[in-house]
């Protein structure tokens, strides 16, 4: 008894002394105060003022597992599915799927294990900058002095930011593991704005240039594992790629081929081989095939298309970049001068008298990236009728509130009255001007995952009437929902959209690589197989 108590002991014992060895390994265990409530900001973690350090760490510690380790563990049934279908993996609907089945799935097939993720914490510079485009990471090497060796090449650019990354901290004063704004100091807001849109998070709205820094610092990880996994496919596609291309070159050799292959590696070929038997020798040499002379013609190929890939995965993201822009482009073209207007109404952007119609929009285009600053009056278009009736009502304002008590009247007579509440409030500030902004805040946030869903046919034919969009005859409910939503996505977001990654662009872009690689292979494999039929 007293043995098994005294065993009970030491393990419970082994357990807490381990448990307390990995706590004091966690990453944020070094980091400064600053750094740790920049963590919990960043990720919309209150905290109190004035706090202590022991108070704070205690506060990441018990949020690091599900927005450092495992962020997984806070999406919804649907981006957890979304994530399994990128992946390959076969499910069922979200709204069918069990969530705890989903996060087991999703957990089983993440990106990294937990140790690793634990480790890649503790040093930021290896993988924060990978997701810089050349030219944010030129500015960077520029402003904090570091020298670049000409022609400045990617790789090269990396490289000398990462050795220096620590010295241009210490330089600035600033901490540098959970690294402040200074380290995006030379980017500009439409900058942060791209980089959201490109890697498929959505921009904060209302926002400011600290709100976007916040969002790219908080999902840089995130994005650095997403571009890895994008890499390591195209890497596996390739080789595999190759495997098929030495087979198939195998296939089409003759014995004198083959022989001649086996004694320029030492390969020694037994007495009396028949043809499939030097095959199936070359083939278990297979590795030697890599290095041998053979590089003067599919191996040859096969560098050129790895290469060729290599670039293809390199210019991806400015790739996906460019579709989602070209996408948005179109879509302003049948916008009304009134939306022009607003577009830029919404990010501070001064539009000139007189504008024209092409000039609004040439306007708007070079505005994509610049995100809303502020709630505006056309911020109500897209609230639903209840939100805009119940908000009319508690206004404070007689003749609104007597719209929004009116049984008979229309949407578009309640977005009109609440504009003029609002643009009457922006004007005189004050509790009327915070009680809208604040009812806004939480309408769209409670909007923002069923926007249009209980709007009527009527009410989104005249939503999409009001940016100049046709609507194609016989077009059902759910098209006009979704066409809304995409018209609501581009004049909210500019360039990006929160729902559909512009990660799946970028897949696009690199499968497109794959098969330029396998069309290589495959053209080397028919030179071969001529080659050797002229030989026989």
């Amino acid at each position: 008894m007293k043995l098994a108590s005294l065993f009970t002991f030491a393990l419970a014992t082994d357990v807490a002394i381990g448990s307390s060895s990995w706590f004091s390994k966690a990453a944020y265990n070094k980091w400064h105060e600053t750094e740790l409530e920049r963590w919990l900001s960043d990720n919309d973690i209150p905290y109190p003022t004035p706090a202590d350090r022991k108070d704070l760490e205690n506060l990441v510690q018990k949020n690091w597992d599900q927005y450092a380790v495992s962020p997984y563990k806070n999406w919804d049934s649907e981006k957890l599915a979304a994530y399994l279908k990128l992946k390959g993996a076969e499910t069922k609907g979200a709204a069918e799927a069990n969530k705890d089945s989903l996060l087991s799935q999703v957990q089983s097939q993440w990106y990294e294990t937990e140790d690793k993720a634990q480790t890649a914490w503790s040093d930021t510079k290896d993988w924060i900058l990978d997701t810089w485009t050349d030219s944010t990471l030129k500015s960077f090497a520029d402003k904090h002095g570091i020298p670049v060796p000409q022609p400045r090449k990617r790789d090269t650019l990396l490289q000398q930011v990462r050795s220096n990354y620590q010295a241009a901290a210490k330089k600035a004063g600033e901490a540098a593991s959970y690294p402040g704004n200074w380290l995006y100091e030379t980017w500009a807001e439409s900058d942060l704005k791209e980089w959201l849109d490109v890697h498929g998070f959505p921009a904060p709205q209302p926002t400011s240039r600290d709100k976007l820094v916040a969002a790219v610092r908080r999902n840089s990880r995130l994005a650095y594992l997403k571009s890895q996994d994008q890499f390591e496919a195209a890497s596996a596609k390739a080789n595999a790629a190759y495997g098929t291309l030495t087979d198939k070159i195998i296939d089409a050799w003759g014995e004198s081929q083959l022989k001649e292959f086996c004694d320029k590696n030492g390969i020694t070929v037994p007495q009396g081989s028949k043809t499939n038997e030097l095959r199936a020798l070359v083939r278990k040499h297979r590795a030697q095939l890599l290095g041998d002379t053979l590089s003067d013609s599919a191996a040859s190929a096969f560098g050129a298309a790895t290469t060729r890939a290599g670039n293809e995965y390199a210019k991806a993201t400015n790739d996906a970049s460019l579709a989602v822009q070209e996408a948005f482009n179109e879509a302003v073209k049948t916008w009304s001068d009134s939306r022009l207007k607003a577009y830029l109404d919404a990010r501070g952007v001064p539009v000139p008298q007189a504008s024209k119609t092409d000039e609004l929009r040439a306007l708007v285009r070079r505005n994509s990236h610049k995100a809303a600053l502020a709630y505006n009056a056309w911020t109500w278009d897209d609230l639903s009728y209840q939100h805009l009736k119940d908000y009319l009502v508690n206004s404070g304002d007689s003749a609104a509130k007597k719209v929004g008590e009116s049984v008979s009247a229309t949407r578009e007579e309640l977005v009109a009255a609440a504009q003029n509440v609002y643009a009457s409030a922006s004007k005189t500030g004050g509790g009327s001007y915070a009680s809208a902004t604040s009812y806004l805040t939480q309408a769209t946030q409670a909007a923002k995952d069923n926007v249009f869903e209980t709007w009527s046919e009527s009410e989104l034919k005249s939503y999409l009437d009001s940016y100049g969009v046709p609507v194609p005859q016989g077009s059902t409910l759910n098209q006009l929902k979704a066409e809304a939503r995409k018209q609501y996505t581009y004049f909210k977001y500019g360039t990006t959209n929160p729902v559909d990654t512009a990660f799946a662009k970028i897949g696009e872009s690199v499968k497109s690589a794959y098969q330029w690689v396998v069309g290589q292979f495959n053209t080397g494999a028919e030179e071969a197989k001529k080659k050797a039929k002229s030989e026989l």
